[in-house]
């Protein structure tokens, strides 16, 4: 995070550095330059897994289980990072679900660049299949059909929120088959509204289902059941995956673009905002043109939706 002049950047993140994978290996699929991946960034990729298979700031490290753990009870580590004086409002510290989901596909997407580089690809591939073991033993909550959110020693998050659609939404999903399917039901049923997911499900009591207030009362609804545009992206995609990109549920993907049609000619004219109310009418808050929403949307539309019409 880059904050006001006179104060050093805190690098207090633990997906952003497994982001950068999915990002290679789209540029990849889009430009096929692998000589500027292997000149530029592929000593960068090494060092990065290297990092968090040793350990790294923050406590972020490979467990015994090869998963990602990190943080404590006083940090905020992942997206949902809202944290008001001493109140970490939703604390994720442990395992998170969409930390290992990324790190399953940042293995994967090394490995595929070794082999294209002739260089030694087993070690990628052996931790890549024992996070995915220890991941379908450890997330999977077969109560709910679906992923727990994070794990603890102690504790195991039950909470329904958008994060587990990562796991089937990344370039190498690790979940599929059935319960790819039934995760993909549980988000579409319990957080799906209009204009993105909602943080939290309106069944658990810590919902708040407006975003408004002091900062204290808006720190406090921002990841407990507002909606965040992002995660609808990583949704569609998601959806037609588990559907077999059936003519069906190309219609159906076709129909979770079309409100922002609508969304485009409000708040900030042309663009899409950060979040929205977790209630109707979903009035939306925050940042009224937000990056990651616009981006979102419009790579779901190119790569998911665009194609099949």
């Amino acid at each position: 995070m880059f904050p006001d002049a006179g104060h050093e950047p805190p690098y207090n993140t633990v997906d952003a550095a497994l982001w950068y994978f999915e990002a290679v290996s789209k540029y990849v699929k889009y430009t096929h330059d692998y000589k500027f991946i292997k000149e530029n960034i592929y000593d960068g990729l090494k060092e990065i897994i290297d990092c968090y298979s040793k350990g790294t700031h923050f406590n972020i490290k490979a467990d015994e289980d090869y998963l990602i753990t990190a943080g404590d009870e006083h940090t905020q580590l992942t997206w949902m990072d809202a944290k008001v004086g001493d109140w970490v409002v939703t604390p994720r510290h442990g395992k998170a679900v969409e930390i290992n989901a990324l790190w399953y596909n940042a293995l994967k997407i090394m490995s595929q660049l070794s082999k294209h580089f002739k260089e030694d690809a087993e070690m990628y591939d052996k931790m890549a299949e024992k996070v995915k073991k220890s991941f379908v033993d450890s997330f999977w909550n077969e109560e709910k059909k679906c992923l727990y959110d994070c794990l603890t020693q102690s504790y195991k998050d039950d909470k329904i929120r958008p994060n587990q659609i990562l796991a089937v939404s990344l370039s190498n999903p690790i979940i599929e088959g059935d319960k790819a399917k039934s995760i993909v039901d549980t988000v579409l049923k319990e957080l799906y509204t209009a204009y993105g997911l909602r943080s939290l499900s309106p069944r658990e009591k810590e919902y708040v289902g407006v975003y408004a207030g002091d900062q204290y009362k808006r720190d406090g609804a921002y990841h407990q059941g507002t909606v965040w545009t992002w995660p609808l992206g990583q949704f569609i995609t998601a959806y037609l995956k588990v559907n077999n990109y059936s003519p069906e549920a190309k219609k159906m993907a076709m129909r979770f673009i079309e409100p922002f049609k609508d969304h485009l000619e409000d708040a900030c004219l042309g663009s899409v905002s950060e979040i929205f109310d977790g209630n109707e009418p979903l009035i939306p808050r925050g940042c009224f043109a937000q990056a990651w929403s616009v981006a979102e949307i419009l790579r779901a539309y190119v790569e998911d939706v665009m194609e099949l019409i």
